[in-house]
């Protein structure tokens, strides 16, 4: 997995652990592609801006700065992809019926 193939699958999980901060399994998913991004690629700071054309993410990586951007659709499709999903969007609670 390249540098720019981490960064995105980090950021679209992140996109999603920050639209559902519930969603646990989101934020450890972060956390993993946050991992393979500080231990594989050396990548320490990481920075993300939202504007017209995209997602804007700047890193630093052996001393040096680097940018890339990722397409807003494309980020946000796996958002998409869960919210649009009924299982994935019910409240689980104590209720009767669980004893």
């Amino acid at each position: 997995m390249t540098v720019k193939e981490a960064l995105f699958n980090w950021l679209q999980i992140k996109v999603v652990s920050d639209a559902r901060p519930q969603d646990r399994s989101a934020e450890e998913t972060t956390r993993f592609f946050h991992h393979i991004l500080k231990e594989d690629h050396g990548v320490e700071e990481i920075q993300v801006r939202l504007e017209k054309d995209g997602y804007h993410v700047r890193y630093r990586q052996s001393d040096h700065q680097q940018e890339v951007r990722y397409d807003r659709e494309q980020v946000e499709q796996l958002l998409i992809s869960i919210e649009a999903e009924p299982k994935y969007n019910q409240t689980f609670g104590c209720g009767p019926e669980e004893g």
